[in-house]
């Protein structure tokens, strides 16, 4: 059992810290909202730090999930960061969706203090992390990978070593680029179904089990069929997602027309207050 320190308890961290702590890990927490890190630890036991850097003092890994690439500096960085407090021969694991960019700025300050540093998004949702059954794309150096991946085993379903860093969030791009495609596409056929009449249930049930079948259709349809979107991954944080993987497709070359179509369709629903919606809210713009 490793002394850990996990910084960001959101919808994904919460749950994944939880997990850590349920394996027997000495686990350590910071929240931006203190109120939530002291909530954590009256429901998981472990204790609360007021900085990054007293969270990551004393501990073997540190871990992340936080909300953007500054969200991520701010708490590595600085007299008050996990950096600042970590020691030589530890190990960072940032299981934060940021550009590989920011990744590999903080895995090369990482290593000029010595500390071990592995970019490890995840994907699964809410209920992925919940449930302990989270898909992590890493990048990084393989020892480090291979003394994160026993850690990262609590709360996943499957853990890949992709390259080197920022492989991890190229990784998570291809994920995210294949979503967008994916529920707009579903969005359109359950709107197509509707219109034409046809029973939502029977036309998945059938449709599901062949070539369309996807996770997407099996746990999302329900919910999209009766408009409910109070649930799951956020519009905006998909927005935020999008911008990273269009901002990378610019540096590579790579061309992606449907993702960009996608990403302006998710900006309507946001401006129809959807923003804090599921990402299948794409259906709602269908319907207006």
């Amino acid at each position: 059992m490793a002394k850990l320190a996990f910084l960001g308890l959101g919808v994904m961290g919460g749950p994944m810290a939880g997990h850590l702590a349920a394996k027997g890990h000495e686990v350590t927490v910071y929240n931006r909202t203190r109120a939530k890190a002291g909530a954590w630890v009256a429901r998981h036991g472990g204790r609360a730090a007021a900085t990054p850097r007293e969270a990551a003092e004393g501990q073997d890994a540190v871990l992340a999930c936080v909300g953007n690439d500054d969200d991520l500096r701010s708490v590595c960085l600085g007299p008050d960061g996990a950096f600042a407090g970590m020691g030589q021969g530890t190990l960072f694991i940032d299981h934060t969706t940021v550009s590989a960019a920011v990744t590999r700025e903080l895995a090369e300050a990482a290593r000029a203090a010595g500390i071990g540093f592995v970019d490890a998004p995840v994907s699964g949702g809410q209920a992925g992390a919940e449930n302990g059954q989270l898909s992590i794309m890493c990048g990084g150096a393989e020892a480090d990978y291979a003394r994160a991946e026993p850690i990262m085993a609590a709360y996943a379903r499957i853990c890949r070593l992709m390259g080197p860093s920022g492989a991890g969030q190229l990784t998570k791009m291809c994920n995210q680029i294949a979503i967008a495609g994916l529920v707009q596409g579903l969005s359109e056929s359950l709107a197509f179904a509707e219109k034409a009449g046809l029973p939502i249930e029977p036309v998945v049930e059938v449709i599901s089990q062949g070539a369309a079948g996807s996770w997407q259709m099996v746990n999302r349809h329900k919910t999209m069929a009766t408009g409910e979107f109070d649930h799951g991954f956020a519009v905006d944080w998909m927005r935020k997602d999008l911008a990273i993987c269009l901002a990378a497709a610019d540096e590579t070359g790579a061309s992606l027309p449907v993702t960009a179509l996608v990403d302006q369709f998710y900006k309507e629903v946001q401006g129809m207050g959807g923003g804090r919606w599921d990402t299948s809210s794409l259906i709602a713009r269908l319907r207006r």
